[in-house]
């Protein structure tokens, strides 16, 4: 691929015109909160804004979008520091509104991939899904891939696609790019230098409650690929954190505050996720999205304190929360985020010092059990992980 030299916003105008030009509308992204009465507290698919219209509502620029999607997601945190997962992260999505099949939107995701980013084929693998008791495989997209010659894994429970124990569901079918330095090999289930850069889910049926499926009043398709993601390996890194959006962080964070890599992946994201969530309206609170944004505040600190505990917030250039601001198109005054992060560091310094003053009295020289930790947080406000983190330390 000799795309090097393709930047995120390139890579963004591609793939928008692209599908402009097959008769798709780009729909202006929401914010990291979901519309009212969605039960999750960030959104984190490019498919939450659109609800209401995958289940037959009338969409006002008609039936093919696209659009870039801010996106949340807490399940990954102990994934990230790796070389694909953030937890704030933008996602590039394409619908079809009960308008065309599966096999066209496939057809064009190859395309794109292979044409408009200059891919490889040969270093393409699909998986699709190979049916269970409810329904059969999806023969559809497994002709359309072996017309086009690209290997196929069948899977069962990899490729089906829900919103949650109930709602919206589909058989999908993911494209996966070979990141290894050899000829590709094995597949992706087998092989995890085989990375995910495309997911065309097929959402034709509604879980009910009971487990049963029924389907929506129209057959749909809702893709999705991962920005940071798919730049990092059109740029040929090997990590999303060394993509071109996070060259100010790596020329700026390693000479402010020494730490290994796997650190610094995990300050720098949390950091840049952090400063999102504010610029979204969210403040650091106990419940809820205040205690998302709390957790990831203490969480980088806890890695930026490790090895020194003088470094402070107080020191973070102004540069890069206006980048991080503009990027994510947040018409917010960047001096606002830097007083928000800094207070709340200030915060968890004070309960810190609390606890190990709590923590060195003779009741809890012995081990702890729940009983102690449920007195720690209702009588001095001491979270579980905290006080685990101040007994390890």
């Amino acid at each position: 691929m000799n795309t090097e030299k393709m930047t995120t916003e390139d890579i963004v105008r591609t793939f928008v015109e692209y599908f402009e030009e097959r008769g798709h509308r780009r729909i202006t992204g929401s914010t990291l909160l979901p519309p009212p009465g969605d039960p999750v507290l960030f959104t984190t698919s490019g498919m939450h804004p659109l609800t209401p219209y995958l289940e037959g509502q009338t969409h006002p620029l008609g039936r093919r979008l696209v659009n870039v999607q801010r996106c949340l997601r807490t399940t990954d945190l102990e994934e990230v520091g790796d070389s694909t997962h953030l937890t704030v992260f933008e996602m590039l999505g394409t619908w079809s509104l009960g308008d065309y099949e599966g096999p066209r939107s496939l057809d064009w995701g190859y395309g794109l991939l292979t044409d408009g980013f200059g891919v490889d084929p040969r270093l393409l693998h699909a998986t699709v899904f190979g049916g269970d008791e409810r329904l059969g495989p999806d023969t559809s997209s497994l002709e359309l891939w072996q017309e086009r010659g690209v290997p196929v894994e069948l899977t069962v429970e990899d490729n089906w696609w829900s919103n949650g124990p109930t709602g919206p569901c589909g058989p999908d079918s993911e494209i996966f790019l070979w990141t290894g330095d050899t000829p590709p090999e094995s597949t992706p289930t087998r092989d995890d230098r085989w990375v995910e850069v495309w997911n065309h889910v097929m959402m034709r049926h509604r879980r009910l409650v009971d487990g049963s499926l029924v389907p929506l009043p129209q057959r749909n398709i809702d893709t999705g690929l991962g920005l940071e993601r798919l730049a990092s390996l059109l740029q040929g890194r090997t990590s999303v954190f060394e993509c071109d959006l996070f060259d100010p962080w790596r020329r700026l964070v390693p000479g402010l505050w020494h730490m290994d890599e796997p650190s610094l992946r995990l300050v720098c994201d949390h950091l840049r996720s952090a400063m999102v969530v504010i610029g979204d309206g969210v403040r650091p609170a106990n419940t809820g999205r205040g205690y998302v944004l709390r957790r990831l505040v203490r969480r980088m600190l806890t890695v930026l304190w490790r090895d020194d505990p003088s470094h402070q917030l107080v020191d973070l250039p102004g540069e890069l929360v206006q980048h991080t601001l503009e990027h994510f198109r947040q018409d917010v005054d960047p001096d606002e985020v830097r007083r928000v992060l800094v207070e709340e560091e200030r915060r968890f310094r004070r309960l810190l010092e609390q606890g190990r003053q709590v923590l060195a009295r003779p009741r809890f020289q012995g081990p702890l059990d729940e009983e102690d930790l449920h007195y720690l947080h209702d009588t001095h406000g001491l979270p579980r992980d905290l006080v685990l983190a101040l007994r390890q330390g």
